[in-house]
């Protein structure tokens, strides 16, 4: 019955949604990211939040928050030094990774640079076969040398990670043991606990970036949770992971690399709530922030999920990134925001990836940018409110603005300033309908058939565009969208996916194996379930990568409940087959050929409370009651500057209806609508439009 908040760190802003348990009222705010340490706006921006409802902080239950720390340290390259321990002979796997390019006929590409350098890979002797069975035992001498060497090299985090150790973990396990011994100071990641699967280059990459952003996302949680424990008394603080669940501090602190998509995943979990309002389960979830944009495919309601997980990618391609195998919402990021700073390359326009961040930000925020970015284009087209940026909070600077686009943009391409303006915002809505080809057409999916969902502080002025360059038809700008991926944190609950390694025939002998791994998978989740401390039905559900025998790679089926006995094969067969049937064709196969499980997963969660957005109060339901005002705006369609209708979206009540062009404020974000739009509000407040 206290007070729950969810926040969102985002590279230019920090959103705040703060729910009250005993009235159910929704407070949301904004703020600019502290670049230096995201904690402190974390921090100074709840107190004011709090401070402004009139609120006790002590009052404060827990806190549910996302973050992009770990992003944004593997592609930034800002984590600390981190050292590999492997088996002899495999010292260079990190470095030869997987013979797969992505770009076929291309001699000159390269790979992204290794998070571990060569120098601080070690090898030492000791040997398991693939059945978990020792062949050479382990040489702790040299285990304790090369922790040394490390330490004396400036290494701060390590990665274990032994050749088959998902079957048997005891030489990782003394390998940590030898590594306290030697240099105690040392983090700690093994392989057999990050990533107890097989595919050696993806176990060792998956646990080497845990060892990578350990120290720096554990140093910050820290930050948080002392922060929290000042206003009065220490509270439960939850961290979004990459698959959609929340999960403890302490969990995050072992296993950071679950955090790696943390914020993205939130926004798309809210987007896929959104199918009443648009009339499909069909969606595409488009999150604009100030400095990156997720765009997200949801089917049927469910966002699609991914067990390799690539970061820092190359254009996009597939293969180009370091590969994580983690659960994961299955998401394309590119650097396109708000923020993102706009130039000439070859007499074009080119808008990103770099940012302008919240420091020194766009031109207009008056903080010092000197470089034109998204959002001061959007302020010379009209689309935003100088005296109303945050609800009036600040001033945005529209000379500054208006001078940078023109001797930047404008002037050197011989063209007026307003249509300069229009190429920044038309580019890069360009580059997103690409992100959101990539998971839709690239995955043989028509986007004409799904409706989109904006969301983040920049997506509403961007996703009517958007749309029609997709060809989508209709446009669900949600309730708060400006900070929606906060509100989403407060919708969030506890789930964890384990899997493990072990192929077996799919056969009565095998079952007791089956289910004794089944057990301890069981066993693993439910104690991280106990140590969230929330109440809520409890939903376990079991699931295989199968393949015939003989096969180089699996699909993912959905297994009944277990334990498992001989009169549950027929019927985990036929999934099987059907999964292999619709992935490949019906006559793909012979129906009689022996399958085999390889890794078997669950995931396990729990079903809370969490928060439900409420029906607006009866209101007035005439548009041209909710009217501000006019202002000059730019559309295409016009090629000129014309007075536009202004909305505040405060005043719109369930049952407004009104056509485009229309620019419509709030807080925390504008939408904007291009002409031939038509526009209603539904009894949640979400705004409708169909194009």
């Amino acid at each position: 019955m206290g007070l729950t908040v969810g926040i969102d760190v985002g590279g230019t802003f920090t959103d705040f949604a703060l729910m009250d348990g005993a009235t159910g009222e929704l407070r949301l705010g904004k703020v600019l990211t502290s670049a230096d340490d995201p904690s402190r706006a974390v921090l100074s921006g709840l107190t004011a939040l709090l401070d402004s409802a009139g609120l006790d902080a002590r009052d404060l239950v827990h806190a549910v928050h996302a973050t992009t720390i770990a992003t944004n340290t593997v592609i930034q390259r800002r984590g600390e030094a981190t050292a590999l321990l492997t088996t002899a002979g495999f010292r260079d796997l990190l470095l030869i990774g997987r013979q797969r390019r992505f770009e076929l006929y291309d001699n000159s590409i390269g790979k992204p640079r290794p998070i571990v350098p060569r120098e601080l890979c070690f090898e030492v002797g000791g040997r398991l076969m693939w059945d978990g069975s020792e062949r050479t035992p382990l040489d702790e001498d040299a285990v304790r040398a090369a922790a040394r060497e490390m330490r004396a090299r400036g290494a701060v985090s390590v990665a274990v990670c032994f050749i088959h150790s998902y079957v048997n973990p005891v030489h990782e396990r003394r390998a940590r043991e030898l590594i306290a011994e030697a240099a105690p100071e040392l983090l700690v990641s093994l392989s057999s606990e990050i990533s107890p699967v097989y595919r050696e280059y993806e176990r060792a990459s998956t646990t080497a970036l845990n060892a990578y952003v350990m120290p720096a996302v554990s140093a910050y949680i820290g930050r948080i949770e002392d922060g929290l424990a000042e206003l009065g008394r220490r509270r439960t603080l939850y961290i979004m992971q990459s698959n959609g669940g929340i999960a403890s501090g302490d969990y995050v602190r072992r296993h950071p690399i679950r955090i790696i998509e943390s914020g993205p995943a939130a926004g798309v979990l809210t987007a896929a709530r959104y199918g009443d309002a648009a009339g499909t389960d069909n969606l595409i979830s488009f999150d604009m922030g100030g400095t990156t944009a997720k765009v997200c495919l949801i089917e049927k309601g469910r966002p699609g999920m991914t067990e390799i997980f690539e970061v820092d990618m190359i254009n996009l391609k597939p293969n180009s990134g370091i590969p994580m195998n983690i659960p994961a919402i299955d998401l394309v990021e590119i650097g396109a925001g708000g923020g993102s700073i706009a130039s000439l390359e070859m007499g074009a326009i080119k808008v990103g990836p770099i940012s302008a961040g919240s420091a020194p930000g766009p031109i207009c925020y008056g903080l010092g940018g000197k470089r034109p970015t998204v959002t001061d284009a959007n302020l010379v087209l009209g689309y935003l409110n100088a005296d109303y940026f945050l609800g009036g909070e600040m001033k945005l600077d529209v000379a500054g603005a208006r001078a940078g686009l023109a001797e930047q943009i404008a002037a050197p391409l011989g063209v007026p300033l307003e249509e300069a303006a229009w190429g920044v915002y038309e580019v890069v809505t360009a580059q997103m309908a690409q992100a959101a080809r990539a998971v839709s057409i690239g995955k043989g999916r028509d986007p004409r058939q799904f409706a989109l969902v904006p969301f983040g502080g920049a997506g509403p002025l961007h996703g009517a565009q958007l749309a029609r360059q997709l060809g989508c038809k209709r446009v669900v700008f949600p309730k708060g969208a400006g900070v929606e991926t906060a509100i989403g944190l407060l919708m969030a609950d506890p789930a964890f996916d384990v899997a493990r390694t072990s192929i077996l025939p799919l056969a009565p002998e095998a079952l007791p194996k089956v289910n004794a791994i089944l057990a301890d998978l069981t066993a693993d989740t439910m104690r991280e379930l106990d140590a969230c401390g929330l109440d809520g039905d409890r939903r376990l559900v079991p699931s295989c990568d199968m393949r015939f025998v003989g096969q180089g790679y699996e699909l993912t089926v959905q297994l009944p409940p277990g334990p498992y006995t001989a009169a549950d094969i027929p019927r985990i067969r036929q999934a099987f087959l059907a999964a292999y049937s619709a992935a490949y064709g019906e006559r793909a196969f012979d129906p009689k050929a022996a399958i085999e499980g390889v890794l078997w997963r669950l995931s396990a969660s729990i079903k809370t409370a969490g928060l439900t957005m409420r029906d607006l109060p009866a209101g007035e339901t005439d548009a041209r009651r909710a009217l501000k005002g006019r202002r000059p705006a730019y559309f295409r369609e016009w090629g000129r500057a014309d007075a536009c209708d202004v909305y505040d979206r405060y005043r719109l009540g369930a049952g407004c209806e009104f056509a485009g062009p229309a620019i419509i404020e709030e807080k925390e974000s504008t939408i904007v609508l291009p002409p031939g739009t038509r526009a209603r509000v539904d009894r949640k407040g979400n705004l409708i439009v169909d194009l």
